[in-house]
């Protein structure tokens, strides 16, 4: 399966771009093959939270004041 390539201008913080390059030489893997890595992990995060809150959605909701106010009847505070 091919996969198309896109080309993209990314601007790093000077530190975290030297990290990166030397990741890249300790790993054999291009900066390209990380930062791609790296953004695929972090969408594939996104999509687990969003079928989480998806499947919570109608669970009972409580607001601060009153978890506060429980927790103090509890003794908890």
């Amino acid at each position: 399966m091919s996969v198309a390539i896109k080309r993209a201008t990314v601007y790093f913080d000077s530190s975290l771009h030297r990290v990166l390059r030397l990741k890249s030489a300790e790993t054999s893997r291009s900066v390209s093959e990380l930062v791609n890595e790296a953004v695929s992990t972090a969408l594939h995060e996104d999509l687990d939270d969003l079928e989480i809150f998806q499947k919570r959605a109608h669970e009972p909701t409580i607001s601060l004041e009153s978890a506060l106010k429980e927790l103090k009847r509890n003794g908890k505070i």
